[in-house]
């Protein structure tokens, strides 16, 4: 994997010519984002040695090389899921490659179903922490010294001044921004009622399908974090309604322009 990962990240040092310190990952119907970055550079994940393809309606499938606002970023526009049938360590490859690509701050964000009574359909949340439902940890296995150490910590996965920045932020651009605590499950189905409930008792905030197994590998590799969430439904009992993979986008994608404000200018801040 160690050599993969080398390989992987010199096609793109060797095709972008740079090694940018930010890299994003954009999830369901979040690509928007894409629309703010001046691309110098866009490569198809077919095109790019050992990465994986996203299957996923609304994850088009490319890494974009740019300057957001004044920084230059790398930017995955679409991630891949284990419920596509990737092993994680194909779902956190991109990560990694990051990593060996010069990239230190991780921004990621996803959509997913609000837990918390106190969130709405299309708020914006930052994740202040997670909870692990996936089957499969994505660091089981042999561990490789040079990717990080055998046991990390994770006390402080989410890193508290990006945080911080990003509340100051919200607050000079009138953005009503929750926090909260992200639960990650494999999927691919929404949840039912009862497990809505049951994440609700486990401390959870909100569902969703991804995120999770990068943020840890980020973290065994020594990335700082920021995670952003937009919730497209509610799990909340007595609010729930049917959800389909449609509803989720148009949703985040009415959400996104405040979502992409605060990541640009939160970028910019560092």
């Amino acid at each position: 994997m160690l050599e993969k990962i080398k390989v992987t990240a010199n096609f793109i040092r060797e095709k972008i010519n740079y090694s940018p310190e930010y890299g994003i990952i954009l999830g369901t119907g979040l690509g928007g984002l894409v629309s703010e970055i001046e691309i110098i550079e866009s490569v198809p994940y077919s095109e790019i040695p050992n990465f994986p393809v996203s299957t996923v309606d609304g994850h088009s499938g490319r890494l974009i090389y740019g300057k957001l606002g004044t920084k230059k970023v790398l930017a995955m526009q679409g991630r891949f899921h284990y419920y596509e049938g990737y092993s994680m360590k194909e779902v956190t490859f991109p990560v990694r490659v990051f990593k060996y690509v010069g990239i230190t701050n991780i921004f990621v964000s996803n959509a997913s179903g609000g837990l918390n009574p106190d969130f709405k359909v299309g708020d914006i949340v930052i994740i202040n922490d997670h909870i692990n439902f996936f089957p499969e940890h994505p660091l089981r296995g042999i561990n490789l010294n040079e990717l990080g150490p055998r046991f990390p910590d994770m006390s402080g996965i989410y890193d508290e001044h990006l945080r911080n920045k990003a509340k100051q932020i919200a607050i000079e651009h009138n953005i009503n921004l929750k926090e909260g605590v992200y639960t990650g499950t494999s999927g691919p189905s929404f949840e039912t009622p009862a497990e809505y409930k049951m994440f609700r008792i486990t401390g959870g905030d909100m569902v969703g399908m991804s995120t999770v197994p990068e943020v840890i590998v980020a973290r065994h590799m020594g990335m700082k974090v920021f995670g952003i969430s937009i919730i497209t439904d509610s799990g909340v009992s007595g609010e729930i309604v049917e959800i389909s993979h449609s509803k989720v986008q148009e949703i985040a994608a009415k959400a996104e322009p405040d979502m992409t404000l605060i990541i640009k200018k939160l970028i910019e801040s560092i």
